[in-house]
């Protein structure tokens, strides 16, 4: 049983955004903030007919192998790595499933590199992974992706500074200006403890709501271990998202 206090409703039904845990704007130890954060009030824009009313999404339009990045971007063999199953929910703030939701993901490959022109870390590419994969959230709001581990890889924030294993992940509500997007880290690795990303959120059970817990129960024999990721989209249990505008 939860011992976090309750956030008051607003009339719109949601609750109040929790301040003290959601990511700091400008935070020197993630240096990129410096040059980010904004430094005037931030100011909210209406959103025009198109973002408002699509896009819709249908099963039709998504397969089976877009979910499995070990074979969407095969070509003679199966992506090197540690095969990894990613599972998890998408619900409310009152725990009630949002189905046909579509998820996105993207990530680096096994060595920490992606497959994007301008990734320059010295790793090799595996030109049988993409990184890329894509689903919708069926009846009870589950999804899941077959995938490998990724790796860390180094960034320019300090002198020694690695990024841990990590995957983005995009989710579209019923129109553009309600796509949202985060992070999802591994339970147990080491380089979470300095992330200076992670290091934002000033509240550590905050934090560890971005960390997927390793999951035995799902893991396949002789196949691949898993972990869960729920994904929660408002109140105070909510995940983070890196482009939720501020305000409520």
């Amino acid at each position: 049983m939860s011992t976090e206090p309750e956030t008051p409703l607003l009339d719109s039904g949601f609750r109040r955004r929790d301040r003290s845990v959601q990511p700091r704007l400008l935070w020197p130890e993630y240096k990129s903030t410096l040059n980010r954060a904004p430094t005037q009030p931030l100011v909210p824009l209406s959103p025009t007919l198109s973002e408002i009313t699509g896009p819709t999404f249908s099963p039709q339009e998504i397969d089976l192998i877009d979910r499995d990045l070990l074979q969407n971007a095969r070509i003679d063999r199966d992506p090197l790595g540690e095969r990894t199953l990613l599972t998890g929910r998408v619900i409310d703030q009152d725990g009630t499933p949002l189905c046909a939701t579509r998820i996105e993901i993207w990530q680096a490959n096994a060595a920490g590199r992606y497959q994007h022109a301008s990734d320059n870390y010295q790793a090799p590419l595996d030109p049988n992974f993409s990184g890329y994969g894509c689903c919708l959230t069926d009846e009870l709001g589950n999804y899941e992706f077959l995938t490998i581990r990724p790796g860390p890889y180094p960034f320019a924030n300090g002198a020694n500074t690695w990024r841990p294993s990590h995957v983005h992940f995009s989710i579209f509500g019923p129109a553009f200006a309600t796509r949202l997007v985060t992070q999802m880290y591994f339970e147990g690795d080491p380089l979470i403890r300095d992330c200076p990303m992670l290091g934002s959120i000033p509240d550590r059970s905050a934090q560890s709501r971005l960390v997927a817990a390793f999951d035995m129960e799902r893991s396949r024999p002789f196949d691949c271990l898993a972990y869960r990721f729920d994904l929660v989209l408002r109140g105070p249990k909510q995940t983070h998202f890196e482009n939720r505008p501020d305000g409520l």
